[in-house]
């Protein structure tokens, strides 16, 4: 059984579609990416799953989250089943976080939200999820305030916030387009580290297809809000079909991206 199937997708904003009709399916501990140029579709195809699009656009078709229909859902229940079952990360890390709460509280806060923790037992959790994403220094780290931390540490208790509650889905949304290679790569690793240990299922979009290669083994390519070529990554390096797809190929290869080339 799918975890999460979208079927006929599409969204309107002003007039204009700009998801048409995009049907996707994802397995439990399965990891799917999206890939796309920027204005693809693909943000707003992972925004309609979370039930935050932008005020204006209107979704239609069906998304359904472990058979559950989530289009037409209040914002109460939304917001819950964000807490438990699904979470996302944003490509910017500030976006996540309130600048006026200390780290500490806002690790803790969806685990007395959701998982029915008290003060104190939040606050022992909220230490360890710093540190099980790598943070230094712990203790300290969730004292601090979120503009005192680099972006890539910022990035880390984001991703720490949206796995703390364990949740079936994760979306990423270019989780680490706003950080340096090194630390980049770092996140990566992380990331993968973190969806097989707790077999969460990952719906990853980026329009880096070389970081696609190294995460995900099968892929969705969005152009103009439609699907246009879809199937295992490793194929769609190596074989693709579409004059899009060959395109984006290109791009990587252009770049010298090692794992694109081999």
């Amino acid at each position: 059984m799918s975890l999460l199937t979208i079927t006929d997708l599409t969204v309107r904003i002003g007039g204009a579609t700009v998801v048409d009709e995009v049907r996707l399916e994802l397995a439990p501990g399965e990891r799917l990416a999206l890939i796309g140029e920027s204005g693809s579709g693909k943000s707003l195809t992972a925004l309609a799953v979370t039930g935050l699009l932008p005020d204006g656009a209107e979704a239609t078709g069906s998304i359904r989250l472990g058979g559950q229909e989530l289009l037409g859902l209040g914002d109460r229940d939304l917001s819950r089943l964000r807490g438990e079952r699904m979470a996302m990360v944003f490509q910017e890390p500030m976006s996540a976080l309130n600048p006026l709460m200390r780290i500490g509280r806002q690790l803790a806060e969806p685990l007395r939200l959701h998982r029915g923790l008290n003060r104190r037992q939040a606050a022992t959790a909220a230490v360890e999820l710093a540190a099980q994403v790598g943070l230094p220094d712990p203790e300290l780290i969730v004292r601090a305030w979120p503009h005192q931390l680099s972006g890539g540490q910022r990035q880390r208790v984001g991703l720490a916030m949206a796995l703390a509650t364990r949740p079936a889905l994760l979306i990423a949304d270019e989780p680490t387009t706003a950080l340096d290679v090194t630390v980049q790569a770092d996140m990566l690793r992380l990331l993968d580290d973190l969806v097989r240990e707790h077999g969460t299922s990952l719906l990853f979009i980026s329009h880096n297809l070389a970081i696609v290669t190294q995460l995900c083994p099968r892929a969705a390519v969005l152009k103009d809000g439609r699907v246009v070529e879809e199937g295992a990554t490793d194929t769609l390096v190596r074989n693709p079909h579409h004059h899009y797809t060959r395109r984006l190929v290109a791009a990587a290869r252009a770049t010298g991206s090692e794992e694109v080339t081999r």
